[in-house]
């Protein structure tokens, strides 16, 4: 049985790999969250009466607080998903990026660093320090190709860079100070519990509310969607099988443009819960000016992980997609409404660079 301390993890990954977790082995959790506007409560609640999980309101960026943490909980495994992770905000307001993602891991790091030298030697050898991070820290791909994990980095917005700076940050206390670390970089993740600012969630709200469906550009941006609990489980194979030291790239093999993932919800929502005038979902899309800075293409290469680990996708995503209209469809009158009461009005954010 490990003991796995999982930061951000009432946020929307987080959340699906604790459910996993705790679902699927017997492994104890403590979860450490800030509870941002994206970390909700609500998204354990299925398993916050199991006796393997603890919950910690508290900020990565506070030494004092994580170091009782590390050193109450004695965790066999740190899986270190709290982050800043919209690209819109981002351009909004850079530094609530940089103070997370940066400062946050630095010191997620040392703590862990200090805890680490306190092991004994067994100890040390089953301890994993796994950074999970995205595959935007490669930058932007052309029409061919895939990010492989020895793709340069070549970040655009500042939310790549911070989760970029956080990668390099790992893999220096890695070689420097041998502490066991893992890194994995992953694809754009949807499912149930995502918080309405992305795409997917956005749309389906949008559409569902009778609002516009802005789409960036002529949506003609790339790219690959990974289903969340896919995710999960590949996350937690690598935290408990990766080799020290290495990095394993996780993408979901579902290549789509922003345009086809709309017109794809508003096929979903056309079937499940027509419109009262008949019309299609579809004629509520509209087309607006595109982010600054916007990649056009992201595309994984998830060959290593599938051939060291043995991890795929279980959900493709014409499956992976239905499953997740239908949960936003069962649930937009309670989780929805209270993620959205007052905290989240599904406005555009990143208009413009300020």
């Amino acid at each position: 049985m490990k003991k796995i301390l999982v930061t951000g993890g009432a946020g929307f990954i987080g959340s699906a790999l604790v459910r996993y977790i705790i679902n699927n082995t017997n492994d104890e959790v403590c979860v450490v969250d800030k509870l941002t506007y994206a970390g909700n409560p609500e998204n354990l609640k299925e398993i916050s009466d199991s006796k393997r999980f603890s919950f910690k309101k508290a900020d990565i960026a506070d030494f004092a607080a994580m170091e009782k943490i590390f050193n109450d909980f004695h965790p066999t495994n740190v899986m270190h998903l709290a982050a800043e992770s919209h690209v819109d905000r981002s351009i909004d307001g850079p530094q609530e990026f940089i103070q997370t993602n940066v400062v946050g891991t630095g010191v997620l790091l040392e703590c862990a660093r200090k805890y680490f030298s306190t092991l004994t030697e067994t100890e040390k050898n089953s301890f994993r320090f796994h950074h999970i991070s995205t595959d935007e820290v490669y930058g932007s791909l052309g029409e061919n190709g895939f990010f492989t994990e020895n793709t340069a980095y070549d970040p655009s917005s500042p939310y790549s860079a911070s989760k970029a700076a956080s990668d390099h940050l790992v893999r220096a206390w890695g070689r420097t100070f041998h502490l066991p670390v893992l890194i994995t970089n992953c694809s754009n993740n949807y499912g149930p519990y995502h918080f309405p600012e992305k795409l997917i969630p956005l749309m389906i709200l949008h559409a569902l509310s009778g609002m516009e469906l802005p789409v960036y550009g002529k949506g003609n941006q790339i790219r690959d969607w990974l289903y969340v609990d896919d995710h999960a489980r590949a996350l937690y194979l690598v935290s408990d099988k990766g080799v020290p030291g290495e990095t394993y790239n996780i993408g979901g093999n579902n290549e789509k443009t922003n345009l086809e993932v709309v017109h794809t919800i508003c096929s979903i929502l056309d079937e499940l819960t027509p419109r009262c005038d008949g019309k299609s979902y579809a004629s509520q899309i509209v087309h607006v000016a595109d982010r600054p800075g916007h990649d056009l293409r992201y595309a994984i290469d998830a060959g290593k992980i599938t051939r060291e680990l043995g991890w795929k996708p279980m959900e493709s995503f014409d499956t992976g997609i239905r499953k997740t209209v239908k949960w936003y469809l069962e649930n937009k009158d309670s989780w929805c409404s209270r993620v959205l009461n007052g905290e989240y009005r599904m406005e555009r954010l990143g208009k413009e660079i300020k």
